[in-house]
């Protein structure tokens, strides 16, 4: 609470600064009729706050109430066998690229290693400034479409794979979520992962099954099984609040009368690699042709496009 006062303090004092330096571009506008110097001093200014408004108008996309909060990402192999899997790979470090662009912390929580190639699964926190309000975009099955490099005929394939975007909850908010210690089962295992010697001596991975829902969660990148423990819990609570807020969704499309897919699984973004190079989402229609630039992590214009159509899309402001 105290992080998101001092946000909004300082969001406030933002926008009362441009509004004082657009009052007085319009001051000098007047002043500056009929001389050259002048109207040139105030083209500049006028084109350094319009500069500074655009960096600042995505501040108003972020309607979501968790929006400030880390982000805990899960991408999931789907559909396309060991290319699928490379698949899941290429997704995580685009998603580390565009963290590191932006000078996020990214955290490795659990990952689960193809037999011959890529990852079948793996999740990861993002730590940073509305990393979820961010990243929420990416919510979603995305699909890869190129010429196979485990193919010996070289023939193209499809791949999906399934990106899941869930708030971090601090601690005031995990009161949100009440989860019943006999409805948990909590396994420890050998961990497989990194983190040397230590963690294939002892058993320090932790599985937690959440029995009502079958939820699963696995933590292994931590020495401590009591800190993976706790790390495996939190992400838990973060799927079974991300479950709930997606059941009050759903219900509120019936009274409604609306019959809308769900996000959840649906294919939001098409990668094509050969024969052509084209990203493009299917939500919003947004097109970038240097496919290698997006997997690069440079991701920023489909978040921006996808707030601006969610706004549009759900009457906060006209569509267009």
């Amino acid at each position: 609470m105290a992080r998101e006062a001092a946000e909004n303090r300082e969001q406030i004092a933002t926008w009362d600064r441009l509004e004082r330096r657009a009052r007085d571009v319009l001051e000098l506008e007047q002043l500056g009729e009929d001389d050259p110097e002048l109207e040139k001093q105030v083209a500049e200014e006028q084109a350094a706050v319009e500069k500074e408004l655009r960096s600042h108008e995505l501040d108003l996309l972020f309607t979501d109430t968790y929006a400030n909060h880390n982000a805990v990402v899960t991408i999931s192999v789907g559909q396309g066998g060991v290319e699928a899997q490379d698949w899941v790979e290429m997704l995580l470090r685009m998603y580390l690229k565009w963290a590191e662009r932006r000078g996020f912390e990214t955290e490795i929580i659990d990952e689960s290693r193809g037999e011959e190639a890529g990852l079948k699964s793996v999740t990861f926190i993002v730590h940073g400034p509305r990393a979820y309000g961010l990243l929420r975009s990416e919510h979603g099955v995305h699909r890869l479409v190129r010429i196979s490099p485990f193919d010996q005929n070289h023939r193209r394939h499809t791949s999906f794979a399934l990106v899941e975007v869930m708030p971090e909850l601090e601690s005031t908010d995990e009161a949100a979520v009440v989860i019943n210690p006999q409805d948990l089962r909590i396994d420890t295992y050998r961990s497989t992962g990194a983190g040397g010697q230590h963690v294939n001596k002892t058993d320090s991975a932790v599985r937690i099954t959440h029995l009502p829902t079958g939820i699963v969660v696995t933590c292994q990148n931590e020495r401590s099984q009591m800190k993976n423990r706790e790390m495996a819990m939190k992400v838990l609570k973060a799927r079974l609040f991300q479950r709930q807020q997606q059941e009050a969704a759903e219900h509120l499309d019936q009274i409604r009368g609306q019959v809308m897919p769900a996000e959840f699984g649906s294919q939001i973004r098409n990668y094509v690699l050969q024969p052509y190079t084209l990203v493009k989402d299917v939500r919003t229609g947004l097109e970038v042709g240097n496919a290698q630039a997006v997997l690069d992590g440079e991701i920023d214009p489909f978040i921006e496009s996808w707030l601006r159509w969610r706004l549009g899309k759900n009457g906060s402001t006209p569509a267009g």
